[in-house]
């Protein structure tokens, strides 16, 4: 039977870019860092601290299976990411995130259904954020 939910896939232009700013920014640890081939991207692993789902830093190409794939993955790129990262202090994350350089689209502000924010990574994919 599944499980859970392994990998995310966010889409980014700049594997080495979007690494920093997820570990060196938001402070994720990286999982992995593997090659795919000569011409392929890397995959790419990255998630919080002991989290039981990661991210996987992909950068479309060409190459990649499914015929309309390329063109779908490119025109995601800097459109709302497909997931929502939980805080436990939207507060305090604000604070830390905003002082490590991390853009906020969205401050936080409180709704009928908790805390919310929107950040935005170096493709400017923006990422919920709720508490």
């Amino acid at each position: 039977m599944i499980t859970h939910v392994t990998t995310i896939s966010i889409f980014v232009t700049d594997q080495d870019r979007a690494l920093d700013f997820y570990v060196n920014k938001l402070g994720f640890e990286q999982r992995r860092d593997d090659p795919m081939g000569q011409s392929a991207p890397r995959w790419i692993e990255v998630a919080p601290p002991g989290a039981q789902t990661a991210l996987v830093l992909f950068k479309p190409t060409r190459e990649m299976p499914g015929a309309s794939s390329f063109e779908a993955a490119v025109a995601h790129i800097g459109s709302f990411a497909p997931f929502i990262f939980n805080v436990d202090d939207m507060q305090a994350t604000h604070r830390e995130l905003t002082a490590r350089g991390v853009e906020f689209s969205d401050p936080p502000a409180k709704q009928p259904w908790g805390w919310w924010a929107t950040i935005k990574d170096p493709d400017g994919n923006l990422i919920g954020l709720h508490q």
